[in-house]
């Protein structure tokens, strides 16, 4: 395999639509592919959970906006807080229910949305949006969030993105049309009301099969809304770049590298305060 130069990497902050019925229609692809989102999209690594509980030290209760198939939602379970998962999907949140976690209680699952969760005031410790801001009318989900947030809690903003400093990755989300990679130091998406008081970011691999590395394209937007051929075509390439170009052979198991961003924010009132 012959040694790969990085080209540009992005400068975007947040991911492109185009426009607002493109957002709208890429937002809804995801409605029905809980099970290939849960078993292909990646977890979150352990630091970047330590991450997320020292944003609010004792927290009992955490809400997970746009929570899907409870990738996020689950690992804060295992870590013993109290989390409702909180999304539009009714097929997503079944999908969370069926990925059972051994003794782990399950969170509580609520169809709703970043901007009217239908929670009770003061509700939660932490609020996150993991893979998810993007997708959020920005006014009206800080709102909401500061509405159901306690005094001196936290919003927790996650992001996991192929590592794409590596060559062999940038060619591969290229590929794929992956609409998630961003800029090394991306800015946090404007919050009103609320401040940045922490940031970090995890790098780590995700170890998937061959073939899972193909599959993970069935789950970009990008993929999902494509016509049939163009579908094809773009998971053929994959198989292409896998199998014969990178040379791993049918069903190796081949660690993804991931970057895993972490970004803490306090309501303005309780950042002044601190």
């Amino acid at each position: 395999m012959t040694a790969e130069r990085v080209p540009p990497i992005s400068r975007r902050s947040r991911p492109r639509f185009g426009t607002r019925e493109r957002h709208r229609e890429l937002g809804a692809a995801f409605a029905e592919q809980g099970a290939d989102y849960d078993r292909l999209r990646p977890g979150y690594p352990a630091e970047a959970l330590d991450a997320i509980l020292a944003a609010a030290p004792g927290a009992r209760d955490a809400v997970d906006l746009g929570a899907g198939t409870g990738k996020l939602a689950w690992a804060l379970c295992a870590r013993g807080l109290d989390v409702v998962a909180v999304d539009p999907s009714a097929a997503m949140l079944d999908a969370l229910r069926a990925a059972a976690h051994g003794s782990v209680p399950a969170p509580t699952v609520h169809v709703g949305t970043a901007e009217s969760t239908g929670l009770e005031p003061g509700s939660a410790d932490i609020v996150t949006a993991a893979q998810a801001w993007h997708w959020f009318d920005a006014g009206a989900a800080s709102a909401e969030i500061a509405r159901i947030l306690r005094p001196g809690g936290a919003l927790v903003l996650v992001w996991n993105t192929l590592d794409v400093t590596i060559p062999w990755v940038h060619r591969y989300s290229r590929i794929m049309h992956a609409g998630d990679v961003l800029a090394e130091d991306f800015e946090a998406p404007p919050v009103p009301g609320f401040r940045v008081v922490a940031r970090s970011a995890h790098r780590w691999e995700d170890v998937r099969t061959t073939h899972e590395l193909i599959d993970l394209a069935r789950t970009r937007s990008y993929v999902i809304t494509a016509p049939p051929e163009r579908r094809e075509k773009v998971l053929a390439n994959l198989d292409w770049y896998v199998h014969e170009h990178l040379a791993h052979a049918p069903g190796d198991h081949v660690g993804i590298p991931y970057r895993t961003d972490v970004i803490v924010l306090r309501h303005v009132e309780d950042a002044a305060a601190s």
